[in-house]
């Protein structure tokens, strides 16, 4: 394939799981706000993943069982961030989750490379990464002027799952390992290894819930976010690269509040549309260079 058809392969997953990130800090908030504990919301995800997975385990993926570096990721990238960021919607609006989980990826990615490479990002890249951080500033203006203590408890909670995905996305890159393995092995090795403690030990609440409400969260959690938006995020990184894809999804947060307003009633604010301007130039400047230097 050629570098510039490697690119637009890139762009276009990209594309794909900015719409699909978008919608996760949706329904998650709306898996948060149910009856549904958040050790529910992991099962149904890793359930429906299996179910969906299972007749395409292979022997190719039967022998990586024996390799840690898969149940390293499948720690960070499924149960630990899942538990955290489900947890942390329980408490968090899907604004607060949105500027949390995508807006400090770019930061939070840049960090994990330094401290793991010793590499820096270059001139052009620190000038997009300044632009986004001033439109994730002006976006997040509206959300966090009136603080309260179950908000700060879900924000912390959404942090500690970004930084674990920051830390997964590095890692799986580095290892390169194909977006077919890892989603198999990812959601396969978190079920085998979750749902036993989940049926016999966590707090549930499935016979409180609608079943339109497990409904949806099995089908997006489970098949959307687990599978679909696992491999268009990893086709993503390994044309385009960690930094690059990191932000163009710098986005989400802006998509999700302009679509809190229709679904969630929020109002779109001028610091909203101040900050989609700022976030679009610097996603834009930050994917245009790709070159990372080395040094301090």
């Amino acid at each position: 394939m050629s570098d510039q058809k490697q690119v637009l392969v890139g762009y276009l997953a990209a594309t794909a799981t900015l719409v699909m990130w978008t919608g996760f800090t949706l329904v998650s908030r709306l898996g948060g706000k149910s009856v549904l504990t958040p050790y529910d919301i992991v099962a149904l995800r890793l359930a429906t993943a299996s179910i969906v997975l299972l007749p395409f385990v292979g022997r190719s993926l039967s022998n990586a069982w024996r390799d840690g570096r898969l149940w390293v990721l499948a720690a960070l990238g499924n149960l630990l961030y899942c538990t955290l960021v489900y947890q942390g919607f329980k408490y968090a609006p899907a604004a607060h989750g949105a500027i949390l989980l995508s807006g400090l990826q770019p930061f939070l990615i840049s960090t994990v490379i330094w401290l793991i490479a010793g590499t820096r990002p270059s001139h052009i890249r620190r000038t997009g990464l300044a632009a986004i951080a001033i439109g994730i500033v002006l976006s997040a203006v509206p959300y966090f002027s009136t603080w309260s203590s179950d908000s700060v408890f879900g924000d912390f909670l959404i942090l500690l799952s970004s930084i674990s995905w920051a830390v997964y996305s590095v890692l799986a890159t580095r290892w390169g390992y194909s977006a077919w393995t890892l989603t198999r092995a990812l959601a396969l090795g978190s079920a085998a290894f979750y749902l036993p403690v989940y049926i016999v030990w966590l707090p549930k609440q499935l016979a409180a819930a609608p079943l339109s409400m497990i409904v949806t969260q099995c089908l997006f959690q489970g098949i959307v976010a687990t599978i679909l938006a696992m491999m268009a995020y990893l086709k993503a990184i390994a044309s385009l690269g960690t930094e690059r894809t990191a932000a163009f999804l710098a986005l989400v947060p802006i998509l999700s509040g302009v679509l809190a307003v229709p679904l969630l009633d929020e109002a779109l604010t001028a610091w909203l549309l101040s900050g989609l301007v700022f976030v679009s130039l610097g996603s834009y400047i930050a994917s245009r260079s790709a070159a990372i230097t080395t040094g301090s």
